[in-house]
C-alpha cells in the first residue's frame, strides 16, 4: 500500500458531507482541498464508512485502506509550530 497511513478512527464526515482528518489539538484537514479547518464538536457527524471511502479512492485521494488505516495520498504536510 502507498500514502499516508491515517488510523481511521481519526477520519470524520462532517453533518456537511466534508470528510476530514482529526489531527488533534482542534486541527482538521479536509481531504478534498488539503485545507486545514476549524470544526466545532457539533459539526462532527460520523467517522468515516467504507462506501465514503471508496469515493475518495475513485477521486484519487486514497490508495487502499482496511479496518484500521486509510492510505492517503497527496496530504499536505501538518503544520508545526517551530521553537523560536
Amino acid at each position: 500500500m502507498s500514502g499516508t497511513p491515517i488510523n481511521r478512527q481519526w477520519v470524520q464526515v462532517l453533518v456537511n458531507g466534508t470528510i476530514v482528518v482529526d489531527w488533534g489539538d482542534d486541527l482538521f484537514q479536509d481531504v478534498f482541498s488539503g485545507d486545514f479547518i476549524q470544526v466545532m464538536e457539533v459539526e462532527l457527524g460520523h467517522a468515516i464508512q467504507d462506501e465514503e471511502l471508496e469515493i475518495l479512492k475513485r477521486a484519487g485521494r486514497v490508495d487502499q485502506y482496511n479496518k484500521l488505516q486509510v492510505f492517503f495520498l497527496n496530504l499536505p504536510d501538518r503544520p508545526y509550530k517551530t521553537i523560536e
